[in-house]
């Protein structure tokens, strides 16, 4: 469905209680090269860091909620002031100073975590194999992995799934994770998006939902902002689902009967845009 204007949703977020934000990083809360202080175009800018603080005063939680890897998240939490993650789309849960491993359907007597599961069942080769010349490897932030491997690339994640299913390796599956803003002529003229492989059953989502479960919040207190097919997954576990402007593109990937909401702007301020929102309905007794 196209996506909801922030400037009509006012009677859906009215029902909300925002007590939490799961927020994506990259290309909704941070900007060029990953920087709070830079918007898209890399130009100088203190408005996500403003609102971020905001948060923080006004008691709404951040849970960072990513492609990246527990460690980067853990890291970036300690600079935002920011404590759980969930991280590799879903299949790390990071509370605190523990790491909880999701596997779903993966096989686990072919490693010691999912993404040595997804190499060594010839899973990522198949892949690689299947679309070569239109996806590799997203180098150099594919290392260190635990859950997911991560490429770039363009392809249709249907098809490299129906691949992997021809292959026997259904378990798997291949989620785009959003626009990259680098020029990779390489891989193809058109924009090249990064895309995780990762195990079928488990997701950003299913792992938030279990998070959320674990603290007894329910979903009308809860909502989520970010960028891509990916972070639409969260729509169906959250009151509220916001995608920043330069996001806008996925919103016809969302479920027909949850509203995405769109901001007006990009990345950091789109971000603004939706904790502003978000501040606005919060309990005033706290």
């Amino acid at each position: 469905m196209p996506g909801l204007a922030l400037a009509d949703a006012g009677p859906l977020l009215d029902r909300l209680a925002p007590a939490l934000l799961f927020s994506d990083v990259d290309g909704t809360l941070v900007g060029r090269d990953g920087s709070l202080l830079a918007d898209l175009d890399g130009r100088p800018t203190l408005v996500a860091a403003e609102a971020l603080v905001a948060a923080h005063r006004a008691g709404l939680e951040v849970v960072l909620v990513s492609g990246r890897t527990a460690e980067q998240l853990r890291e970036a939490g300690r600079l935002l002031g920011t404590r759980d993650a969930v991280a590799e789309l879903g299949t790390v849960l990071v509370r605190g100073r523990e790491v909880e491993l999701h596997w779903g359907e993966a096989p686990r007597d072919l490693g010691d975590c999912p993404a040595q599961a997804l190499e060594r069942s010839g899973a990522l080769a198949a892949v690689l194999e299947g679309f070569a010349g239109r996806i590799e490897p997203h180098t150099p932030w594919h290392l260190g992995r635990r859950g997911t491997c991560l490429l770039r690339g363009q392809v249709d994640p249907a098809a490299a799934d129906a691949l992997l299913a021809g292959r026997g390796l259904g378990w798997a599956r291949l989620l785009d994770n959003g626009r990259l803003r680098g020029a990779y002529p390489h891989l193809g003229p058109g924009p090249t998006h990064a895309y995780h492989l990762l195990p079928a059953g488990v997701s950003k989502a299913g792992t938030a939902a279990a998070y959320l479960a674990g603290r007894g919040l329910a979903a009308t207190r809860v909502a989520a902002v970010g960028d891509s097919p990916a972070d639409l997954e969260l729509a169906g576990v959250v009151g509220a689902m916001f995608l920043v402007a330069n996001g806008a593109w996925a919103a016809g990937d969302g479920d027909p009967g949850t509203p995405v909401i769109v901001t007006p702007s990009a990345a950091g301020q789109g971000w603004a845009e939706a904790v502003t929102a978000l501040l606005a309905r919060m309990p005033q007794d706290r």
